[in-house]
């Protein structure tokens, strides 16, 4: 039994940062949002953001903006809707008439930092890192 706790344990722990099935195999890109760092990956008009930090008690609603903001850089579409938890989001793309236009280089990471705000809206600046 002590032989397989090892193996168990380290199984566990790398289920903890898989996308979902229909994101499995897309490189990601990781974006840090005021504190908050995902793993973002675009398919069609959806995106994906798997939240890779730890934070202590985070509620879905902070975590939920942050995530629509790490997906809109990532896909250059605006989100329309952010469903998932804390962990895992998922998010619905508005790209208008054309594809998602992936801004930002898949396998690079990325920190946002917010630059203004536009009436209830505000703006982010994303730099590598």
């Amino acid at each position: 039994m002590r032989t397989y706790f090892p193996m168990i344990l380290g199984l566990l722990l790398t289920a903890c940062n898989t996308p979902g099935p229909h994101f499995r195999g897309l490189p990601a890109t990781r974006v840090t949002v005021d504190g908050s760092t995902f793993d973002v990956r675009v398919r069609d008009r959806l995106a994906e953001a798997l939240r890779v930090n730890p934070e202590y008690a985070p509620r879905f609603g902070p975590i939920r903006g942050r995530a629509a903001v790490a997906m809109q850089k990532v896909s250059g579409c605006k989100v329309t809707e952010v469903r998932g938890d804390q962990a895992l989001a998922t998010g619905l793309l508005d790209c208008g008439n054309g594809p998602p236009r992936v801004t930002m280089r898949p396998g690079s990471a990325y920190a946002c930092t917010p630059v203004a705000a536009l009436g209830s809206e505000t703006e982010y600046e994303c730099d590598p890192i």
